[in-house]
């Protein structure tokens, strides 16, 4: 607890957040999401401390059940993609009570709030570039293990049917801003969403499943035989 009060102070440190609202949600899931993509990499968690100013003094507030629950179910609103490892407590600093949002980096970054991918800039948040999604994208990778996320070796982009990703999936995926700003080619869109393997330049498993022209071209050889007899 004393290393986490300490960071408090730190107003260098890309890990530490501090507000004095208690209810702005919008800016307590932009922090969560950004300490989730970790975008240094340093594998520690970051904290956003609720009740403190910039200075890293307590105002004051009182931190109740009813505000750590609030700030607890930012976990599971559906708003922060994947679903983030959060640890939400009350602590006291110089006698006053603050409540602190502890947040791991994600396994499989990047990390969306609705629909955008917010990092740490420094100390403040901001939107990720492209070549910091895409970094991001690449560390999710060599995280993966999951089939789904699996390179199809066997197909390419010409047994997708793009349209209907681009038609259908990707105005759900990616807020109307970032597509509007949107210069990346198909392939890195799909990377992006989990639907395409850089370092294998194929398409996912996952991608061939939901998108495929033909997907027992490539899966369920069996089911395709039985369909057939």
């Amino acid at each position: 607890m004393t290393d986490i009060l300490a960071l408090l102070k730190d107003s260098e440190s890309f890990r530490v957040e501090r507000t004095e609202s208690l209810n702005d949600t919008d800016k307590f899931c932009k922090a969560i999401c950004a300490f989730a993509n970790d975008m240094p990499g340093s594998g520690q968690p970051g904290y956003l401390f609720v009740g403190a100013n910039k200075k890293g003094i307590p105002t004051g507030a009182k931190i109740d059940e009813r505000l750590l629950e609030s700030l607890a179910s930012h976990r599971n609103n559906g708003q922060i993609l994947p679903v983030p490892d959060i640890h939400v407590f009350r602590a006291i600093y110089e006698r006053n009570e603050i409540a602190v949002v502890e947040v791991q980096p994600s396994e499989m970054p990047p990390v969306r709030y609705k629909q955008t991918v917010y990092i740490r800039t420094g100390p403040s948040v901001s939107v990720a570039t492209v070549e910091q999604e895409r970094r991001l994208e690449e560390r999710r990778v060599d995280r993966a293990r999951t089939w789904d996320m699996r390179a199809c070796t066997d197909a390419s982009l010409d047994d997708l049917s793009l349209e209907l990703f681009k038609v259908t999936y990707l105005p759900q995926a990616v807020s109307r801003e970032v597509l509007e700003e949107n210069g990346r080619e198909i392939a890195a869109q799909l990377g992006s969403l989990r639907f395409y393997h850089n370092k294998f330049k194929a398409p996912t498993n996952a991608a061939v499943v939901v998108f495929g022209k033909d997907p027992l071209a490539f899966f369920f050889r069996g089911l395709r035989a039985v369909r057939v007899l």
